[in-house]
């Protein structure tokens, strides 16, 4: 255990990045995550027959939703990449798997570390620096969730309510909800540069090509993979206009 002995003063930051604790924590953070994937799973093949729903509905939800999250999949791909220097591995996966905001985490350990007169990836970053943004990141992760865990069934009662009053309001107020978040992130992300525009009319214009073409050419499978089409395209046109 030596290899992983741990001095607050030393800017060696091996011994804390990779060390035991947080790769067992990374892995039950995972474990997590699959146990309720199959939890989900089991849980819609029970309720499918409850809405009518074949077999080939649900594979084909299933890999729609799949396909849909290949682009937030991919954001948290270099988000964790982009992390790696500066916190190594297995905190990199354990804080991803359970938020996977960097801007907050990065935000959260800068903070922390300028209280300590240190600065993240400097030479005053010590493993007492990275234990405490660590601790800094770990417990804003914690708020963000025990938020969610006092709102959710709040929100669940209002939902309730609504739907007796008028059940058409909760298949609207959802889907708007989405529209307008979607909508103001694309907003925003026109206005950084002209490659920004670019890149968000040209998936726009992969994704409508794929949903004409499944209309018109008889072909479900491009509404399926449009998404996915839409992305990789839309991140062509950004490399090649960057290169």
């Amino acid at each position: 255990m030596q290899r992983f002995a741990v001095d607050p003063g030393s800017t060696d930051l091996g011994p804390v990045y990779f060390h035991p604790v947080l790769w067992i924590s990374a892995v039950a953070v995972f474990a997590v995550i699959a146990l309720q994937s199959i939890i989900y799973l089991r849980a819609i093949r029970k309720a499918a027959s409850a809405a009518d729903l074949t077999d080939a509905q649900v594979k084909s939800s299933l890999r729609r939703g799949g396909i849909a999250a290949i682009g937030p999949s991919l954001a948290v791909a270099l988000v964790a990449v982009s992390l790696l220097p500066l916190f190594g591995t297995p905190a990199v996966l354990t804080r991803i798997g359970l938020v996977g905001s960097a801007a907050f985490d990065v935000a959260a350990a800068g903070l922390a570390a300028q209280s300590l007169g240190a600065e993240l990836g400097g030479p005053t970053y010590t493993q007492k620096v990275f234990a405490i943004g660590f601790a800094a990141m770990t417990l804003g992760g914690l708020v963000w969730m025990l938020t969610a865990l006092v709102l959710t069934p709040l929100l669940s009662k209002g939902d309730k309510t609504l739907r007796k009053v008028n059940p058409a309001i909760m298949t609207v107020v959802p889907t708007a909800a989405i529209l307008a978040a979607f909508f103001t992130l694309m907003l925003s992300e026109t206005a950084k540069s002209g490659v920004h525009l670019l890149t968000v009319l040209v998936s726009a214009a992969a994704m409508g090509l794929c949903l004409l073409g499944a209309k018109y050419l008889n072909k479900p499978w491009l509404r399926e993979w449009g998404l996915g089409i839409a992305i990789f395209v839309a991140l062509a046109a950004a490399f090649l206009a960057t290169a």
